[in-house]
């Protein structure tokens, strides 16, 4: 009998948007086929769920941020002008309409650990998990705007560390929330009974720690992940550790395959670290894609989206990230980098290729710092089998230069070269985002930091090895 042919890699995809008009790829609004000037319409994101679902995507990932870009400049003239991440509304609220237009689509949504209070946040989650039947994910983030911070009456930006103290116990006292306060078996719904809910079944949540002092129920019943798919970005030494213990999918920036290999081992090992396995985390990268039927057809539309794009307004949102005002520095000046309270990778990674003005703006000349492949049908997908053997990733963040066309291009003309190689499904799997991204039931299995605070009747419901 011949030997089984090993099951090839699938990879997982995520679009990558933002409920604003500029997000990674900046200037390209004023492209004339581009649609996110209609992002505050609600057609707009039905339609692109329908879109995505129609391409068999795993996820709608939607960013988010809290404040304002103001530090190019020392303001907001051109974060303004170029509508970088300005203005932007609520991720969360457009849910609701997304999931009543598809089936399996996950959504992952950021939300500042620093916005609402655990209890709120909770069981606003706990609602759309409920919901959506399941698909909810939540990318959390600290926050690296001192904006955000002034903007909510907090006073300046703790500095980097102290945030993911800060976001530790935040998750702590949701843990409690969705795992321990309800055991799956307290909803009845017998009406015979007259009981909805068994009170023996619920417990009161008791917390008191450094940041948070909580004594109450969740306000909600269990959902079908109780905890949703967790998310995070961080890229720093303390961003990793924090990643080690608490999240299932992890986005990186890498400019190759072979940086994208060595950030992908790292968190894996911090995953280990933690009593996890290596699997048990999702690695995602940022990426752009421009494809075309044609080579030639694929670099002709590059240069047409070249005529549009902003580096400036790319340079206004890498000023943010960084912390540091590089319209106060000549095109060839020496940029003094140094130990950022904002995103401390992004600093160290131009200050380790010394990186100037003038090679920023090269850099951004399509108004992002995310590779971007360009090419027909066929040299994409080497490309991206090639980031997902050599890379070690799990999967992409595809992010979108022109709407809905980016979309739209990669489902008509890359997804079915990817499923002729065996490496996308054709198909979703049944269950939740949880389940059809793991294959190992609903709920956070056993190892993960959760555990510690589910109750012991709750946990004999635990799904997956």
């Amino acid at each position: 009998m011949a030997a089984r042919e090993p099951m090839k890699k699938q990879i997982l995809l995520n679009a990558f948007n933002m409920n604003c008009v500029g997000h990674i790829n900046h200037g390209l609004w004023t492209h004339p086929r581009d649609r996110s000037s209609e992002y505050n319409t609600l057609s707009y994101w039905t339609d692109q769920a329908k879109l995505l679902e129609r391409g068999l995507f795993d996820g709608l990932f939607i960013a988010d941020i809290i404040g304002v870009y103001d530090i190019y400049g020392g303001g907001i003239e051109v974060t303004a002008r170029e509508a970088v991440q300005l203005p932007v509304n609520d991720p969360t609220v457009l849910v609701s309409a997304m999931a009543a237009v598809t089936k399996h689509l996950g959504f992952g949504l950021t939300v500042n650990v620093h916005t609402e209070a655990p209890s709120t946040f909770a069981r606003r989650i706990s609602t759309l998990d409920h919901l959506t039947e399941g698909r909810i994910g939540w990318n959390i983030v600290t926050g690296y705007l001192d904006s955000a911070h002034r903007g909510q009456g907090s006073g300046a930006l703790p500095a980097h560390d102290r945030r993911y103290d800060y976001a530790e116990e935040y998750l702590e006292v949701l843990y409690k929330l969705w795992e321990g306060s309800w055991d799956d078996a307290a909803v009845r719904r017998d009406p015979a009974a007259r009981v909805f809910a068994d009170p023996a079944h619920i417990r009161p949540v008791s917390h008191r720690g450094e940041f948070f002092d909580v004594a109450g129920y969740h306000l909600s019943e269990p959902s079908i992940q109780r905890t949703p798919v967790l998310y995070q970005a961080g890229a720093s030494g303390r961003g990793r550790a924090f990643a080690g213990r608490h999240a299932e999918c992890v986005f990186i920036s890498a400019r190759d395959r072979a940086s994208a290999r060595e950030a992908v081992r790292a968190i894996r090992a911090e995953a280990v670290a933690a009593g996890r396995r290596p699997d048990d985390v999702k690695i995602f990268v940022g990426i752009a894609i421009i494809p075309g039927r044609t080579k030639a057809e694929a670099e002709e539309k590059r240069a047409e989206y070249l005529r549009y794009a902003s580096p400036e307004a790319g340079l206004a949102h890498f000023s943010a990230s960084t912390g540091i005002d590089f319209a106060a520095y000549g095109l060839d000046e020496p940029i003094s980098y140094g130990q950022s309270n904002a995103i401390q990778s992004a600093d160290a990674a131009a200050a380790q290729r010394r990186l100037t003005k003038r090679d920023l703006l090269a850099e951004l000349g399509l108004g992002g710092r995310y590779a971007v492949l360009t090419g027909d049908a066929v040299s994409i997908a080497d490309e991206l089998q090639a980031w997902i053997e050599e890379g070690e990733v799990d999967g992409f963040n595809l992010s979108r230069i022109v709407v809905p066309e980016s979309f739209s291009d990669f489902i008509d003309l890359v997804v079915p070269e990817l499923q002729d190689r065996g490496i996308y499904k054709t198909a979703y799997g049944e269950g939740s985002l949880r389940g059809k991204l793991f294959g190992r039931g609903d709920r956070l299995p056993g190892r993960h930091a959760a555990q510690a605070f589910r109750h012991a009747v709750s946990a004999a419901f635990e799904d997956g090895p």
